[in-house]
């Protein structure tokens, strides 16, 4: 069975932060624009920034914990 280099790690563990970072920051994105009753296309402007503000956090994260892990 052949090891992973760290990069391969790291990046698969920032790949799957941005896919669980991104699900949840859609679902509290489109909670929070019906909350405060955000107009129009505007939602969709605040669900996209929600989205992508929570999987590059949390993409961060779960990438510097697989690296910290790893080694």
């Amino acid at each position: 069975m052949a090891r992973d280099s760290v990069l391969t790690r790291v990046a698969t563990g920032a790949a799957v932060g941005g896919a669980i970072g991104g699900a949840v920051g859609a679902v509290y994105g489109t909670y929070d624009a019906i909350r405060y009753k955000v107009p129009g296309l505007l939602k969709i402007r605040h669900i996209g920034q929600t989205t992508l503000g929570s999987a590059a956090v949390f993409s961060l994260f779960l990438a510097a914990g697989t690296l910290i892990r790893s080694h």
